[in-house]
């Protein structure tokens, strides 16, 4: 009779130490390889035989965790004898967070070889027998062959994409800005301190209510040029879409090229012209607004400072005319899917065609654009060409900090770190869009019929 406890704590000790103890030599030896090569990499990166120990010396895993938790202790000096050079606090957490990452793989391996060996003893004492390593290599090729052969993508996927969004939400959690920069200045974990300066809950009164006020504001607008982008294009779209798929419209597919133009146009060059077009100086809008006598001075579309509302209104015209196309070519096919033979006995029952559009096609619509509404809301709350390539968040609010009448989140984001080097204050921004997105998103998704059905 096998010890299950025995096997797993042998393997908690030694890795596949569990897997020995129950005679699958082979399968041991493959899960001791990964004990070996994590204190390997540890041992081989560190100095630590040198007679003294310092963290700033320890192997990548200890000085990785020690860099993440304290940032550095030691920033750069200059004195008589030159440059003393100090710890790097962002390299520090960038490598601390590659290091915690690597080990919770390491971690998850040490808890599947535990698993393993207790099983394998159990099912031991039940059959009296156990696959052997041979065996059970070629039983998990078969049965788990899809969660291996997804490893390789998963790695990258949290190097390459989880890593740079923990580092980003972390950042949100210091006082990583124009006044402490590396590694002439440390930077220190300050806790949920900017959190309560942008909220006016800490910090200091008049400064932390200025960043509040901004806030707010941006915030309110991005809501709203977020829900009028995406409704806006929706229902022309919709609108376009309801005629064109009309039996008594001539020429279906001339009429679809061309009001797919201006989406099939590559939108950063179709945003630069309408900047162009806009300009209040210079531009033909207004050239020829003034020669028909409409006007008598020149509109600034996108600058004026003295009503905001132009360039926003003029923001909302230019996002409605690069949305909608998308909208009506997706609407036209969800009504060419539509069988007939409900609109036919729609007519036998003597239902008119406004009838008809209310009680059938706009709730089929709604219910096959419901998740991609969802998905058009998300990107255009992150709308940053459109805001940026056309008035670069301006005209200039004095009220504001950092951010101008037209910015958005985003696009105020991009000017704290950008410009204003205040990378905390834009992780900050960055945790409350995703929480709000977040949330929003996954209301709308679950509320929506394809989610219902799925």
């Amino acid at each position: 009779m096998k010890k299950p406890k025995l096997a797993a704590v042998l393997s908690t000790i030694v890795w596949g130490a569990g897997q020995a103890y129950n005679k699958q030599w082979l399968k041991g030896a493959f899960f001791f390889v990964f004990q070996v090569l994590l204190i390997g990499i540890e041992l081989v990166s560190g100095n630590y035989f040198s007679g003294t120990f310092s963290f700033r010396e320890a192997g990548f895993f200890v000085k990785g965790i020690w860099g993440a938790i304290t940032l550095g202790t030691q920033s750069s000096m200059l004195t008589e004898n030159g440059l003393t050079p100090g710890d790097h606090s962002i390299i520090l957490l960038i490598e601390g967070i590659i290091a915690i990452l690597i080990l919770c793989v390491f971690g998850i391996i040490w808890y599947i070889n535990i698993k393993d060996a207790y099983k394998t003893a159990n099912q031991f004492n039940e059959t009296g027998e156990v696959l052997g390593s041979r065996e059970w290599f070629a039983h998990t090729w078969e049965h788990a062959f899809e969660y291996i052969v997804i490893i390789p993508s998963s790695l990258m996927l949290i190097l390459f994409s989880f890593m740079p969004i923990i580092f980003a939400f972390l950042v949100g959690f210091t006082n990583y800005n124009k006044s402490h920069l590396p590694p002439s200045n440390l930077v220190n974990w300050v806790g949920l301190d900017n959190f309560l300066y942008l909220f006016s809950m800490g910090g200091e009164v008049g400064s932390s209510n200025q960043w509040f006020t901004t806030f707010w504001n941006v915030f309110l607008w991005t809501v709203i040029f977020a829900i009028i982008s995406t409704a806006a294009p929706f229902f022309l779209g919709l609108f376009q879409a309801v005629i064109l798929n009309n039996k008594r419209v001539i020429g279906k597919k001339v009429w679809r090229s061309i009001l797919i133009l201006p989406w099939a146009l590559p939108a950063m060059i179709s945003q630069l012209n309408f900047q162009q077009l806009f300009n209040g100086q210079f531009g033909p809008i207004n050239k020829y607004l003034l020669q028909a006598g409409i006007i008598d001075s020149p509109i600034y579309w996108l600058t004026d400072s003295t009503n905001p509302w132009i360039p926003r209104l003029t923001i909302l015209g230019i996002g409605l005319w690069l949305g909608f196309p998308y909208f009506m070519a997706l609407m036209s096919g969800i009504m060419t899917s539509i069988s007939k033979d409900i609109y036919e006995a729609a007519e036998v029952d003597g239902a008119t065609e406004g009838q008809q559009f209310w009680k059938i096609t706009l709730p089929l619509v709604l219910s096959a654009t419901a998740p991609l509404l969802v998905m058009s809301f998300a990107s255009n709350f992150n709308n940053f060409g459109l805001i940026y390539f056309l008035t670069e968040g301006g005209p200039v609010n004095p009220n504001f900090i950092y951010a101008g009448h037209t910015d958005i989140l985003i696009s105020w984001i991009y000017k704290l770190t950008m410009n204003d080097k205040m990378y905390n204050m834009a992780s900050v921004l960055s945790i409350l869009i995703f929480l709000i997105l977040g949330s929003i998103s996954a209301i709308n998704f679950t509320r929506t019929a394809a989610f219902k059905e799925e």
